[in-house]
């Protein structure tokens, strides 16, 4: 992955915000519990809802069945955007991931990944690869995508209020 041109977006910024770092963003993406993910359905219309994911060489990951609503709008439309961060007005940096939902099949790379969720949050996650994805207890097969950053946005809350933009 290569680094990313940084830059603060002095239009949403108090005057005393610095843009923040590829460094400080990227940690949040990787100690991210939630994602919400939004997606295209067919006629247009946004379809948004919650998913795990991880970070791994350079991508954000997640899973999903080819039959759920996300699954399916991602046959047809694979520009997706991850967002993850707090409710909070005044704390924390919300980051916003937009790119192109790419399906993962090798069994080596899903193999690490399954290593990945598991370890991220301590064997509550646990995949099984099989048949390029990821099996699950009711027999289904789960779709794995990743999601290589086209542009993130960090939006750092609090005094002072930055809006940053790294650009891949």
């Amino acid at each position: 992955m290569t680094t990313p041109l940084t830059a603060l977006d002095q239009r949403y910024s108090s005057n005393r915000a610095r843009a923040s770092s590829w460094e400080v963003t990227l940690e949040v993406i990787k100690n991210a519990e939630l994602f919400w993910i939004s997606t295209v359905r067919a006629d247009g219309r946004p379809h948004v809802t919650p998913v795990v994911a991880v970070w791994l060489d350079g991508a954000l990951h997640f899973s999903t069945g080819h039959e759920e609503q996300k699954g399916v709008n991602l046959a047809g439309n694979s520009h997706v955007v991850l967002t993850t961060g707090c409710n909070s007005w005044n704390a924390g940096l919300d980051v916003v991931v937009e790119g192109d939902a790419v399906r993962v099949t090798d069994d080596a790379q899903l193999r690490r990944l399954a290593e990945a969720w598991k370890t991220k949050w301590e064997g509550a996650w646990q995949f099984e690869v099989q048949e390029g994805g990821f099996g699950n207890q009711a027999g289904g097969l789960g779709l794995v995508f990743a999601v290589r950053p086209a542009k993130v946005f960090a939006h750092a809350k609090g005094e002072p209020f930055g809006a940053t933009t790294h650009q891949f």
